[in-house]
């Protein structure tokens, strides 16, 4: 089998556990670490009655906390505005061309 071949087929889970096991121990085998921070956790304030309104629905939703909830709602709403910016994108260059 060539290493073209090679490249192509798709390596099991048992494969690629064996493969990385075979060189954990060699540095040179590695890409250089990646050293992450962790962000800061933001502060929001809202507006008392907002607030409640959120304490309700958090309820309504089974959520343990307001907290757990709007986590929840303002992540739904970052991945839907990213869906639309990157379609808008996408059409733009569509019709640009």
């Amino acid at each position: 089998m060539s290493a073209r071949d090679k490249a192509k087929r798709s390596l099991s889970e048992q494969e690629i556990d064996e493969i990385v096991a075979a060189q954990a121990s060699d540095d040179s085998a590695w890409e250089k670490p990646i050293h992450v921070r962790r962000a800061e956790p933001a502060s929001l304030s809202i507006p008392a009655d907002l607030a409640t309104r959120a304490a309700f629905l958090a309820r309504l939703h089974r959520k343990t906390s307001v907290e757990e909830w709007l986590t929840h709602i303002i992540q739904e709403r970052v991945e839907l505005e990213e869906a639309a910016f990157v379609g808008m994108k996408r059409d733009l260059a569509v019709n640009a061309d």
